[in-house]
């Protein structure tokens, strides 16, 4: 087993399933404001979208701070999608994560992340993996407390409960 693999599978699937969830409940609820990490669900969503782009172009090898303008570009535009349209641009991304997982089994390469504010530290394709599930790990549970601000229900995505489902990603 490859945790860095099985960790993004898990976050696909829990990506996945929170966007299921939410298109059964009021259109509304993705833009109320609330009190959070983000102003909106669908801001949360649009941040989540935007950092997994980022650091996929960053497993691609494009420089961080390359990376980061061209991934940030479009939160002007994911900050007003629907939930249909978060659907299709976080398959887009999740292509992307299995094309270069098919391509690139030694999850043990190592590259140097230059982060302008943090520096230079060099990294393997696996930790990066693992970052990318825990920080959408994060935002969906921010994203949990927005639904119950808005007298919404969520739903559980632990990873535990991954073991258990069919876990075909299908967006």
């Amino acid at each position: 087993m490859n945790a860095g693999k099985t960790m993004y599978g898990y976050h696909e699937w829990a990506i996945q399933s929170m966007l299921g969830h939410l298109s059964g409940l009021p259109k509304d609820v993705l833009n109320n404001e609330v009190k959070s990490s983000y102003p909106s669900i669908a801001k949360t969503l649009s941040h989540i979208l935007a950092v997994d782009t980022m650091w996929i172009y960053i497993l691609e090898r494009v420089e961080f701070q390359q990376a980061l303008q061209d991934a940030m570009s479009q939160l002007p535009l994911t900050d007003a999608y629907t939930i249909e349209e978060f659907k299709s641009a976080f398959k887009i991304v999740a292509t992307e994560y299995q094309n270069f997982l098919s391509e690139n089994s030694d999850l043990t390469v190592t590259l140097d992340v230059n982060n302008p504010w943090s520096g230079s530290r060099e990294t393997t394709f696996e930790e990066i993996l693992l970052h990318v599930s825990n920080h959408g790990t994060y935002h969906l549970g921010n994203i949990t407390t927005m639904l119950r601000q808005q007298n919404e229900t969520s739903l559980m995505i632990d990873y535990s409960l991954f073991w258990y489902e069919d876990t075909t990603v299908t967006f």
